[in-house]
């Protein structure tokens, strides 16, 4: 069987999966890994286990007769760079995004470029610290000047890992455009504090790109890596002839409007905004809201006022003309829960639950005014001349009944979706490579839609 392998590194979990020519899932393992210390004895993801455990999935499939690898190609997450010196060599540690940047790198850095807003917004780059995987370069420079003068090129992490096979230095759009604070989204070049500052960085060159690598005695097409949140966007970009929202509800709930083109703005900005690039260096207005976490806070609490335990929310079914009465006493009276936003423990202890019979009742109530927050969120990437028809929800609150019909009434002029796929980072990197692979167009793909319609 000719298939496609991709390597999904996500932050926590690291995936193999093998893609047939009909895009199907035909083999699929993963792995977690131990961290270890950096230089500064703070926790790194362990590069050398990784590489070596990748190695090894190519050469178990090398073995078997079952399949024949064609294609390469690898998504992975973003604010990550490999740095490289002249031979070659990695010469520091995978640095962790979530560390802290320390104090002094950035002084006068933000008021030399315009002010921290005039910045962030150009480069559509929260000020994050080490997220933005750019200012880590300047990090080195400033803190690290004899690890820095030994670094000849940096790679965003999917970008490295392509180069282990290939041995094709580059970098693209995806990865440039999650929150490095290096791309200028006004003029869609990379902005001049990096040249400013002696910091080179390829053209990128465009996602579909592949390189002839040898792997284990045959020659496979081989993808330069693609940033797994762009890769996700993917199947929807390419099989879908209307504009679209794609809702991402999980841990996170990410709100992806590919067909805003509209700069961002400081107020977007504050709101937890940002912008991402798609493989055809199109912009992504994408806003988020901490959706999990705050669910999970709120059914403890409930759990608790009720005598519940175990996960009794995830049997509650709701009626439409229960999402009609919520709506129309929200109207009314506002929230009950999260009357003033979410507040800063993420529960509003002085939310009243004292004329709630029910459990379900009370769970309902509380997903009602959720679903009012997370509007606030999607408004965030709606455009002035929004022409988008459709909206895809996806990830783990798609199989919650409360929260897609909530959703959908709150949206009754678009049809919503629920999309079941499995693993739309990697099945995103597949297609992206797909046709340069098999020298044929996409087949059909399988999004798993399931509409969103009234239950009464």
């Amino acid at each position: 069987m000719d298939v496609i392998a991709i390597f999904d590194i996500g932050k926590t979990t690291k995936k193999f999966l093998l893609f047939d020519r009909y895009l199907s899932i035909v083999y699929h393992e993963e792995r977690v890994f131990e961290t270890i210390p950096d230089d500064d004895g703070k926790a790194s993801d362990d590069l050398a286990e990784i590489e070596s455990w990748i190695r090894s999935c190519l050469n178990n499939v090398s073995r078997k007769d079952d399949f024949r690898i064609m294609g390469l190609n690898f998504a992975a997450y973003g604010a990550s760079f490999v740095h490289l010196n002249e031979a070659g060599t990695r010469v520091a540690p995978l640095y962790n995004y979530l560390n802290n940047m320390p104090e002094g790198v950035l002084e006068g850095f933000y008021e030399e470029w315009g002010g921290i807003d005039e910045f962030c917004r150009k480069t559509a780059s929260p000020a994050l610290g080490m997220l933005n995987s750019g200012l880590q370069l300047l990090w080195l420079k400033r803190k690290k000047p004899q690890l820095f003068s030994e670094i000849k090129i940096s790679l965003h992490l999917p970008q490295y890992l392509s180069w282990l096979f290939t041995g094709h230095k580059v970098t693209e759009y995806t990865s440039l455009g999650s929150h490095t604070a290096m791309w200028d989204f006004d003029t869609m070049k990379y902005h001049p504090w990096l040249n400013e500052e002696n910091i080179e960085q390829g053209e990128p060159v465009p996602d579909n790109t592949v390189y002839d690598a040898e792997i284990n005695g045959a020659m496979v097409k081989t993808g330069i890596g693609i940033h797994d949140s762009s890769a996700a966007l993917v199947p929807y970009l390419k099989t879908s002839d209307h504009q679209f929202i794609l809702v991402s509800a999980g841990s996170w709930c990410l709100f992806m409007n590919p067909f805003n083109s509209e700069p961002l703005t400081s107020e977007q900005l504050c709101n937890d905004t940002v912008c991402y690039l798609t493989p055809d260096r199109q912009q992504v207005k994408a806003s988020r809201l901490f959706l999990g976490h705050i669910h999970d806070l709120n059914v403890e609490r409930l759990d608790e006022r009720f005598g519940v335990t175990g996960e009794l929310y995830k049997t509650i079914r709701i009626r439409t003309k229960k999402i009609r009465k919520l709506l129309d006493g929200n109207e009314r009276q506002g929230r009950v829960f999260f009357r003033n936003g979410i507040p800063e423990g993420y529960v509003d202890m002085e939310a009243d639950l004292s004329h709630y019979l029910t459990y379900a009742d009370a769970y309902h109530q509380m997903m009602c005014d959720l679903v009012d927050v997370c509007m606030e969120s999607f408004r965030l990437i709606i455009p002035a001349d929004d022409r988008s028809e459709l909206v895809y929800i996806t990830g783990g609150f798609a199989r919650n009944d409360s929260f897609v019909r909530l959703i959908a009434a709150r949206l009754p002029d678009k049809r919503v979706f629920v999309s079941n796929i499995e693993n739309a980072s990697a099945l995103g990197a597949a297609m992206t490579i797909y046709e340069s692979t098999f020298g044929t167009g996409l087949p059909p793909v399988y999004l798993g839609l399931k509409a969103i319609i009234d239950n009464d």
